[in-house]
């Protein structure tokens, strides 16, 4: 009775403490990659400076159209009065004070070409933003992946290793009978050995994935975070057509839209150093006070000569350089993006179709192969040596399965990334 009051409160006891364990397995991040990339999102340092960066470069755009600060300026003439008095700085006592505005106006159109320019450096730095972040979100998606993969491989491993104790136990009892040598045995524990060496290996590329992901969302390296529970679907077929995503990168991916704003600035900046051919203004209203009051009036009109025309040729070439580099740039992207995304399609492809033949095929004849090698060596039919065997193939069966898993959310974040959003 005593004994089953305490296994009674035992039971409750473990009843009650599941809820709370649950609770605190869901309060930690990473059972999901969604959780993940708006952490992500909103920690990671470096997507934050990249922000902070676009919204300076936005900043920009105003005071690049706007004209300059006007000028003020205050003449006090004959402060002494022929030497009639002392030097003094009072309007009505000197001879007379001027007091100038000014303002410098630039050449018709260079204030709109300037605006104009901050706002494609504007567009540049906020594809430049886009794109940290969508190097970022495959980084999260890879890391969560290769998560899901150790995990469930250090899953597999122990159920072998579980699995090579058992066929440990029955070398060791068929020794013991004189129906085996002892050799079996001794592979049987040296198989254990292996598989233990490789668990401890898994559990350091484990914690490893786990400091990478907490470096992205800013958290420390020995932060504990939830077991990932699932991998993101990978879309069917349909939605993987190579030309339709071709067409959705050109418009969408942020390193080219960058590229096409910064080729934008560059014409534009062409076109600015072909009007500094022409000279600027200053403009500036002047009333001069004689005593207490306004006693004339004058008016200047100032041109700045662009005689320097060797410096200014320089400087269009300069821009039409800078313009040329520029579509240089932006051609060298976009084959690179086509070359990236054909290969990943081409990737994604073969991860799926090496997971069907892992799922349906190879899986299933190793375990046939596993089950007849064990009731052979039970029987004494077979070695131990083709049981062992048998085992090593169910498990780079299932061991396949999970690598084409990994290798599939690999390719489908890259051309995530590619495209800038989610497929």
């Amino acid at each position: 009775m005593k004994y089953a009051l305490q296994t009674a409160a035992l039971a409750t006891l473990l009843l009650l403490g599941a809820p709370a364990r649950a609770l605190a397995e869901e309060s930690l991040p990473g059972a999901s990659v969604e959780s993940l990339l708006t952490l992500a999102k909103e920690h990671n340092p470096d997507y934050a400076s990249m922000r902070f960066e676009a919204q300076a470069a936005t900043e920009r755009i105003a005071p690049a159209g706007a004209l300059m600060d006007p000028k003020f300026r205050v003449e006090w003439m004959d402060i002494t009065k022929a030497g009639s008095q002392n030097a003094t700085l009072w309007p009505s006592e000197v001879g007379s004070t001027q007091y100038t505005l000014m303002q410098d106006l630039p050449w018709f159109g260079k204030r709109d070409l300037k605006k104009n320019i901050a706002t494609q450096e504007a567009q540049a730095s906020q594809g430049k933003a886009q794109g940290t972040w969508a190097e970022l979100a495959a980084k999260v998606k890879i890391t969560h992946a290769q998560r899901y993969y150790l995990y469930h491989t250090q899953k597999l491993t122990l159920e072998l290793l579980d699995l090579s104790t058992q066929l440990a136990k029955v070398a060791q009892v068929r020794y013991a009978g004189g129906l085996a040598m002892q050799q079996d045995a001794i592979r049987a524990q040296l198989e254990q050995t292996t598989m233990q060496t490789e668990l401890v290996a898994l559990q350091g590329e484990s914690r490893q994935a786990d400091a990478r992901l907490n470096a992205i969302l800013a958290r420390p390296g020995n932060a504990a975070l939830a077991v990932p529970e699932r991998l993101r679907p990978v879309p069917v077929a349909a939605r993987l057509d190579a030309d339709a995503l071709m067409a959705r990168v050109q418009q969408g991916n942020p390193q080219l839209f960058a590229e096409d704003a910064r080729i934008k600035s560059a014409e534009l900046g062409r076109d600015l150093s072909l009007k500094n051919r022409y000279p600027d203004f200053t403009l500036s209203i002047t009333p001069t006070q004689m005593q207490s009051r306004i006693s004339e009036w004058s008016l200047m009109l100032e041109v700045n000569i662009p005689l320097q025309q060797a410096s200014r040729r320089a400087e269009e070439r300069e821009a039409q350089a800078m313009l040329s580099a520029a579509q240089s740039r932006r051609a060298a992207t976009a084959n690179q993006v086509a070359s990236d995304l054909a290969e990943n399609l081409a990737g994604l492809d073969a991860a799926q179709r090496t997971e069907q033949l892992a799922t349906s095929s190879q899986l299933p004849q190793a375990e046939v192969t596993f089950q007849a090698a064990l009731a052979g060596y039970e029987n004494g039919k077979l070695d131990f040596a083709t049981l062992l065997d048998a085992q090593r193939q169910v498990r780079q069966a299932r061991q396949a399965q999970l690598k084409a898993q990994l290798e599939a959310q690999m390719r489908l974040a890259e051309i995530e990334k590619l495209l800038g959003e989610e497929l």
